[in-house]
């Protein structure tokens, strides 16, 4: 069978390892903590792992020292980083330093789980010193094309008229809006117009606006020069110097800046650009495809978007309807992901029940095809060598507690589901079984009873226990 991927998860709060351990279990990954970067180095002796999620701020050994361990030892290794104290010196450093993705808190869990998704399905490879290394954009290794071939899966009316659609929109070079909720697979959608138009043999990158520190998204759009800000150590190409010749997918385009969007648009009208720091003019041919998964007509009412850009990127305008708008689908995308598990764990093929179709087929999917897919995965990893996949291998208590779309977890949207608001759910609920006995809870929990202690006190006193 194939191994699951490895997760390395270093950070000196206890409690978070039980959290992470069943949240990324549900997702086919296997997660191994501890306690200090120190422990870290000797795990990393010790066993490979696929990825290292470390907190920056640790006792004896910070994790600015372990990246450059890792670095050094493990070049192969990814390394996503976790602050409280984020600021643009300290992301620069960190991302210029080796590490894949900077993540600042407060984040929500279904963040992290996507944050440590897209780093694993990143192609491994060696860090260089190139300034052109950038965490946040995926991109094929050397520019080149993909070699796996993307698909939308779907026989709905509305997607049906987007693939019939879809060649005209890509047999040219004209900016795409792709409008739709998280989860739909507005990516998959840029993808494949990539895929079908004449720059597939370029470049294809993506930039995740949403998740790059804010002052970073200028640097990672066109580049810098060495000293043109504080943590500018080195010059930076940026994504539209890269994909040259080819296509840049702008993700959640509508988390830029309005003062980065003016010079978005600039490139978009003339195909022109200056890198931060230099007055030389850098002249480039790409297509650019933008997705949001806001409501855009009340983002520009808000001034928080600039209606002249919307017009400038949306000469082909496409809507992703959410899953819930196409229940006859489900089924077929239901199988589709079976599939693509089976073969990804070398497992024989399975099916699913008729009554966990019915399931899927009844619910509201809030995280839409996103979420079904991680269902999906969930139920052929917990039905093991059976080859039916039943409801109770995908809706198993045991991860309801660490699930963000889980009534039982105390909040109806799951994106505000902070990795510290499940903290004090697992504090409060450990505390309910057992009668409200510190110790105990504190056993279950496998911390001390006096940070049960601790961690109430700081609740009470931020208005969050009565």
């Amino acid at each position: 069978m194939t191994q699951q991927p490895q997760i390395l998860f270093v950070d000196d709060e206890q409690l978070l390892h039980s959290l992470f351990e069943r949240l990324f279990a549900r997702h086919g990954m296997q997660v191994t903590s501890c306690l200090s970067a120190t422990r870290a180095v000797e795990l990393l002796a010790e066993s490979e792992y696929d990825l290292v999620v470390t907190d920056f701020m640790m006792p004896d050994m910070d994790g600015f020292a372990l990246l450059g361990h890792i670095r050094q030892h493990h070049p192969r290794t990814r390394v996503i980083m976790i602050t409280a104290h984020a600021n643009v010196q300290h992301a620069v450093r960190m991302m210029q330093h080796g590490a894949i993705d900077y993540i600042p808190k407060p984040f929500s869990t279904a963040e992290l789980v996507d944050r440590v998704q897209a780093s694993l399905a990143r192609e491994a490879t060696a860090p260089t010193d190139s300034p052109e290394e950038d965490p946040g954009v995926v991109a094929p290794k050397g520019g080149r094309p993909r070699k796996s071939q993307v698909s939308y899966v779907g026989e709905a009316p509305a997607i049906r008229r987007l693939m019939d659609v879809l060649p005209r929109v890509a047999s040219n070079r004209a900016p795409v809006f792709i409008q739709g909720e998280s989860g739909t697979g507005k990516e998959i959608l840029a993808r494949l117009i990539h895929q079908m138009s004449d720059r597939s043999a370029g470049p294809y990158l993506t930039i995740n606006c949403a998740n790059l520190p804010r002052e970073l998204v200028e640097s990672h759009l066109f580049g810098h020069k060495k000293g043109s800000f504080t943590g500018a150590i080195d010059d930076m190409v940026g994504a539209f110097d890269r994909a040259d010749g080819g296509t840049l997918l702008l993700d959640e385009i509508t988390e830029i800046d309005l003062s980065v969007q003016a010079k978005l648009l600039r490139v978009l009208q003339e195909s022109e650009f200056q890198r931060i720091g230099s007055n030389d003019v850098h002249r480039v041919d790409v297509r650019v495809i933008a997705t949001s998964n806001r409501h855009l007509a009340s983002t520009i009412a808000e001034g928080q978007f600039r209606e002249d850009l919307y017009h400038r990127l949306a000469v082909f305008p496409l809507t992703v309807p959410p899953l819930r708008d196409r229940i006859t689908d489900i089924e077929l995308l239901a199988e589709h992901f079976v599939t693509r598990y089976c073969a990804l764990y070398d497992l024989q093929q399975k099916k699913l029940a008729k009554p966990l179709l019915e399931r899927f087929q009844a619910y509201s999917w809030p995280g839409n095809v996103r979420e079904l897919e991680n269902l999906v995965q969930r139920g052929v990893l917990l039905s093991a060598e059976r080859i039916v996949v039943e409801a109770g291998d995908v809706y198993d208590d045991f991860f309801r507690d660490a699930d963000p779309t889980s009534v039982s977890a105390g909040s109806s949207d799951p994106k505000a589901r902070t990795i510290e608001d499940m903290e004090r759910f697992m504090i409060l609920q450990a505390l309910e079984e057992t009668g409200n006995n510190q110790q105990m809870a504190a056993q279950k929990l496998g911390i001390s009873a006096r940070t049960i202690r601790n961690k109430l006190k700081k609740y009470r006193e931020d208005g969050l226990l009565d």
